[in-house]
């Protein structure tokens, strides 16, 4: 099973790209692991992205697709998870091009839809366990609110990121998500348009339920 996974920051899209992944054994590939996997282990294509890293630049999608490839074709026989990859319409484009040219099967495309305005609080409220930064903590919401300054899933030292504090900073992250022209939005409904003639299912999420809500939304779509 193959998944793409869609969501804000703040929609939740890590708790629930988890739950998939636990219940179906998948890869969780993460864009950023990508970078480093490469970066790290000194291909050719990581010697090229680090380039680019170093000068405060965007990787190029003609760096950035291959590595991409590399992972999900090195994925266990259970299939992957891909979260935070394509960010834009052109890298949607691509991807799309590269999977069917490798025949790469993809099975579910996964949006999380939530408001903006909810987003942003979300983000600004929410703590990160040391222990599992999927573990659900949230000030701003009673259901997941910390124990304390604990984790109120395994009682972990909790801590906020700094960006996650930066209202300047989150609105140039969802400045990217919410462009429906060219950003990350966009290559959702790109996914959208194509999931029925192309013969992979795509859900919708209503990121503003619960995380068991969502959750049971999710698994009974995943079928």
């Amino acid at each position: 099973m193959n998944i793409l996974i869609f969501g804000p920051n703040g929609s939740g899209k890590g708790t629930q790209g988890s739950l998939a992944k636990q219940k179906y054994d998948l890869d969780h590939i993460e864009s950023g692991a990508i970078f480093r996997k490469h970066i790290g282990g000194g291909t050719e294509l990581g010697l090229k992205a680090k380039e680019y890293i170093d000068k405060g630049e965007l990787v190029p999608d003609d760096i950035t697709i291959p590595m991409v490839l590399d992972v999900l074709q090195s994925s266990s026989s259970n299939g992957w998870l891909l979260d935070g990859f394509p960010r834009s319409i052109v890298q949607a484009e691509k991807l799309w091009e590269a999977l069917q040219k490798d025949g790469v099967k993809l099975d579910f495309v996964i949006e999380i839809l939530l408001p903006r305005e909810v987003a942003k609080a979300r983000i600004m409220g929410r703590r990160l366990c040391a222990n599992d930064p999927n573990h659900p903590n949230n000030v701003g919401i009673p259901a997941i609110a910390p124990d304390g300054d604990k984790c109120r899933v395994c009682g972990g030292e909790l801590s906020a990121r700094a960006d996650d504090q930066d209202e300047d900073a989150i609105n140039k992250r969802h400045d990217i998500y919410y462009d429906d022209k060219t950003g990350t939005i966009a290559a959702a409904y790109f996914y959208k348009d194509l999931a029925d003639k192309a013969g992979f299912k795509y859900i919708e999420l209503d990121g503003e339920g619960t995380i068991d809500e969502i959750k049971e939304t999710l698994l009974s779509q995943l079928a």
